[in-house]
């Protein structure tokens, strides 16, 4: 029996045997629950995040708009994290889910924001 939750684990292995971070060029993942979004920056040589953000930061919280519109904020939250760290280019994760929506905008996000990938 192949569940909803199943099938994006199997995705999310397949992606995760072919992309891994680094310090200089670390791992952009993406966890979307129901009503929030989460990214991390990750060095996967020493097992570390190096920035994080999401929806439920106090300056993205407080902003009105869909839950689309706060997935670019935290895009570009995060890219100005990462650019105060001296990282320029990163490895996108969307760890099994599709690259639509919400996982999209905070691309698009990060993009805006000034992180390669």
């Amino acid at each position: 029996m192949s569940t909803k939750v199943n099938r994006r684990q199997k995705i999310r292995y397949r992606i995760r045997k072919k992309i891994s971070g680094t310090a200089k060029q670390p791992r952009l993942s993406v966890f979307r629950s129901n009503s929030d979004i989460y990214v991390q920056l990750i060095d996967d040589t020493n097992g570390t995040t190096l920035a994080a953000a999401s929806s439920r930061d106090k300056d993205i919280k407080a902003q009105q708009g869909t839950k689309s519109e706060k997935s670019v904020l935290v895009g570009k939250a995060l890219a100005a994290k990462a650019i105060a760290l001296g990282v320029t280019t990163c490895v996108f994760d969307r760890s099994g889910y599709l690259y639509h929506g919400r996982v999209k905008s905070v691309a698009d996000g990060a993009r805006e924001g000034g992180l390669q990938f």
